[in-house]
């Protein structure tokens, strides 16, 4: 089928790079345009250098101002992920390209232990990663997620991890270490049960069962571990919402979040022809409902409305989710604070 995804990849699409003045296609002795790739390309890893290790930000809708990104793209595939547009940036295209072109920071060791010895740092929770899922398949290979994680050990700063990918069960002695001096917390996004709709809606990622198994191998071992339901696509995934957490919940999981999805940018085109080849008996309502949730659009750049959305449907969710939370888990489940005293920079022991 014209368009149709390839095997083990959110979309076959290549959307032209908006950043780039012409398009490059292939066309066709008669005149029809021919997809770059007629067969599933195979994944390339290109690794640059990084001037930095941490990413600021300063949205008010995030907990933590610094993130580490090992990599760029990411072959997971998840067709919602905002990330796509990102890739745009290094010159590839927010579709197929996204996905088969992982850039891997190979400099990215030294320049965090280059950032946590300046005499002016101040330690604060990292997110690992902000921008792509740092286990993604290119991890088992490179193992940056790993490096960075041993580095926080070393320089005992605290990180908050989150994932798809059951490859962080890799790292289960590591982070037991992490969590033993309260410098970690680990959370997984879940946000179905269903392991026919996440071959179609995150074809590289762990299915949820698994994802359930490291939350009770995790919590049973002291590390602190929640989930994201995220994102919650109305029509597709809400009616798991009560089961994901109750399940998560008797697994020991500390805590839960949520988002509802939006479509940024070239997203809003992909997840369109995601959604009307592979749900087209419902895919106008699914487009209605994501518009109810921000304003009569599909995405939303507002700080605090744009995760949650605003409205009925969106009350709705936030309803469905506290209650399950409420039912599900126990009145004192928290993550436990973070440690930041024990940071060492400079080599020694900060002691004010």
């Amino acid at each position: 089928m014209k368009g149709a995804s390839f095997k083990g990849r959110g979309t076959s699409q290549q959307p032209g790079n908006v950043y780039e003045k012409n398009d490059f296609v292939q066309e066709h002795i008669e005149g029809v345009d021919l997809p770059i790739y007629e067969e599933n390309p195979r994944t390339k890893f290109i690794k640059i250098n990084t001037k930095s290790a941490l990413s600021v930000n300063d949205s008010p809708d995030l907990p933590l101002s610094y993130s580490i990104n090992p990599y760029q793209g990411c072959e997971h595939g998840c067709i919602y992920c905002y990330a796509r547009n990102s890739h745009q940036y290094w010159g590839y295209d927010s579709g197929l390209g996204f996905e088969t072109n992982i850039l891997v920071k190979a400099n990215i060791i030294e320049q965090l232990k280059r950032q946590f010895e300046k005499p002016t740092y101040q330690a604060q929770a990292i997110m690992l990663s902000g921008n792509t899922d740092c286990y993604q398949p290119a991890e088992s290979k490179f193992k940056l997620t790993k490096k960075v994680l041993e580095t926080c050990l070393e320089y005992k700063h605290p990180v908050s991890i989150i994932t798809k990918n059951s490859l962080i069960e890799r790292d289960f002695e590591l982070l037991k270490k992490l969590a033993s001096k309260n410098l970690v917390h680990v959370y997984l996004s879940i946000n179905h049960l269903d392991n026919e709709l996440k071959l179609l809606l995150e074809p590289r990622t762990a299915i949820a069962g698994k994802k359930i198994e490291i939350i009770r191998k995790f919590s049973t071992a002291g590390i602190p571990i929640g989930i994201m339901v995220a994102p919650i696509i109305p029509g597709i995934n809400t009616d798991a919402i009560p089961e994901i957490i109750k399940s998560a919940a008797k697994a020991g999981a500390k805590k839960v979040g949520y988002t509802v999805v939006r479509l940024n940018g070239q997203v809003k085109d992909l997840f369109h022809n995601w959604l009307f080849e592979h749900f087209p008996d419902r895919a106008e309502k699914v487009m209605h409902q994501i518009e109810a949730l921000h304003g009569g659009n599909v995405n939303d750049s507002d700080w605090g409305r744009r995760l949650k959305g605003e409205g009925v449907l969106a009350q709705t969710i936030s309803d469905l989710v506290q209650i399950s939370i409420r039912k599900h888990l126990p009145k004192d489940a928290k993550m436990p604070a973070f440690d930041f005293s024990q940071f060492i920079g400079n080599g020694q022991t900060k002691l004010f």
